[in-house]
């Protein structure tokens, strides 16, 4: 199963208003394992980038001025999407935009189908917690220290560990290593190996349970295994 965890980043909040894509980006998924293949683009959005926009990305109207229109990557974007599940938090907002810019074009549009949305599945799962994106990465012990500003393929990146912490598939460390550059040697056995998590799992003995324990070893005697294998 092929899936691709994205993220885009805008100029503000409604396409119909104006507010253009600035950035894609993507992470590729086989079998919840990820590929190594990316997907990211700067996008010139022919506006300028209001303030509030720029404080959450860092992407200036000076910066994306020599960058690609969203036409002339669109279907390099299609492409690369497919038919793969693509996997968004508040997926609403991402395909409200990329259909948007698809639809300006008179290019397809992506099923809502195609999306699964991890804001969805963590309220779900989580009610009444929150559920933004650090949130998540605080709840699974997920590093996101270098998510000083939002971007689309950072972004992408730590959603996709979040993901597979989410579903309780696979260890979001595990790396394929498929043949790059050969769409068919994804479908090789692949080498991986785990990554530790970056946050070590707490212990869940209460400090009455240790001393309890303690107590027990000690009353065993000089040669309870607890002390000879010590």
């Amino acid at each position: 199963m092929r899936e691709i965890v994205m993220d885009t980043e805008t100029t503000g909040f409604e396409p119909e208003q104006g507010d253009r894509l600035v950035e894609i980006g993507g992470v590729e998924l086989l079998n919840h394992v990820p590929t190594g293949e990316t997907y990211h683009v700067y996008i010139n959005p022919q506006r300028d980038v209001p303030e509030e926009a720029f404080k959450v990305h860092g992407l200036s109207e000076e910066f994306l001025r020599d960058k690609p229109l969203f036409r002339d990557v669109a279907q390099g974007f299609l492409d690369f999407v497919g038919d793969a599940k693509l996997v968004i938090h508040n997926a609403a907002f991402d395909m409200k935009f990329l259909n948007a810019e698809l639809g300006w074009l008179g290019m397809p549009k992506l099923p809502w189908e195609q999306a699964i949305d991890t804001l969805a599945i963590a309220r779900k799962k989580f009610p009444g917690s929150p559920a933004s994106l650090d949130a998540l990465c605080r709840r699974f012990g997920i590093d996101n220290s270098a998510r000083t500003l939002h971007g689309a393929l950072l972004d992408s990146e730590i959603l996709a560990e979040v993901y597979l912490e989410l579903i309780g598939g696979r260890q979001p460390g595990l790396v394929l290593q498929a043949n790059q550059g050969n769409r068919s040697g994804m479908d090789q056995e692949a080498d991986w190996r785990p990554r530790p998590r970056p946050v070590a799992l707490g212990s869940k003995l209460t400090e009455e349970e240790r001393a309890a324990h303690a107590d027990f070893v000690e009353k065993l005697g000089e040669e309870a295994l607890w002390k000879t294998l010590g």
